[in-house]
C-alpha cells in the first residue's frame, strides 16, 4: 500500500516537472528570439554583439542570464525527470511516448547546450569546441562527415557559428518545445488513465461488498 502511494507521488512530481521543463523552454525560447535581434552569428560579430547586449541594450544582461538559466535548468530538470519516472515505476508499455519523449528531449537540451559552446566566440568556448571536435572526428565511419558539417568542411570559422547557430536556434530549439510538449500531454494523459482506473477499481469493489 505504501509502494503504491509512494509510485502515485512520484508520478505526480514526474507531471509537475514536466510542466517545469516546458516553462523552462518557454523562458529559453523568448529569450533567445530576444537575442537573436542583436546577435550577430558570425566570427567577427559574436564576441562583440554579446558585449553590445550586455552593456547598451536595456536590461541586455538579464536577459542573457534569463537564457543561461533556462538552458541549465531544463537539462537538471530533464535528468531529474528521468530518475523520478524509474522510481515511480513508469515502465509499462503505457508510458512508452512519455519515456521515449523525455530521453529525447533530455539528448536535445543537452544537445542545446552543447552548440551554444562556441557561439560566445571567447577563448573557452573555442578550445572546448577544438577538443571536441577531435572527439568527434574519431566515430567510427561518419566521424569526418559530422565535422565537416559542424565546421562548414574547415577550420572553426563564421561558417561553424553560422551552422551551430541554425542548429541551435532553429533545428534543436523545435525538437526540444515539441518534444517537452508531447511529453507533456502524455504524462497527463497517463494521470487522466489512472483516476479512471482507480474509479473503476472502487466501483468494482463496491459491488462486491452489496
Amino acid at each position: 500500500m505504501e509502494s503504491t502511494k509512494l509510485e502515485k507521488i512520484l508520478r505526480r512530481i514526474a507531471t509537475i516537472l514536466s510542466v517545469v521543463i516546458i516553462s523552462f523552454c518557454l523562458l529559453g525560447a523568448l529569450s533567445g528570439v530576444l537575442l537573436s535581434f542583436y546577435y550577430q552569428p558570425t566570427a567577427g560579430g559574436a564576441y562583440q554583439s554579446l558585449r553590445v547586449i550586455n552593456d547598451s541594450i536595456s536590461n541586455g544582461w538579464l536577459i542573457r542570464k534569463i537564457h543561461d538559466i533556462a538552458g541549465n535548468g531544463v537539462i537538471v530538470a530533464a535528468l531529474i525527470q528521468i530518475v523520478v519516472m524509474f522510481l515511480g515505476r513508469q515502465f509499462r508499455q503505457s508510458w512508452l511516448t512519455a519515456w521515449v519523449t523525455g530521453i529525447l528531449f533530455t539528448l536535445s537540451a543537452i544537445g542545446l547546450s552543447w552548440t551554444a559552446m562556441v557561439l560566445g566566440w571567447n577563448q573557452e568556448g573555442y578550445w572546448r569546441f577544438s577538443l571536441e571536435l577531435g572527439t568527434i572526428q574519431s566515430i567510427p565511419f561518419i566521424g569526418p562527415q559530422l565535422r565537416a558539417i559542424l565546421t562548414g568542411g574547415g577550420a572553426i570559422s563564421s561558417v561553424t557559428i553560422e551552422h551551430l547557430y541554425t542548429l541551435h536556434s532553429y533545428l534543436l530549439s523545435i525538437a526540444a518545445l515539441s518534444l517537452a510538449i508531447v511529453h507533456l500531454t502524455s504524462l497527463l494523459q497517463q494521470e487522466k488513465e489512472m483516476k479512471q482506473e482507480a474509479l473503476e477499481a472502487s466501483q468494482g469493489a463496491s459491488l462486491v461488498e452489496s
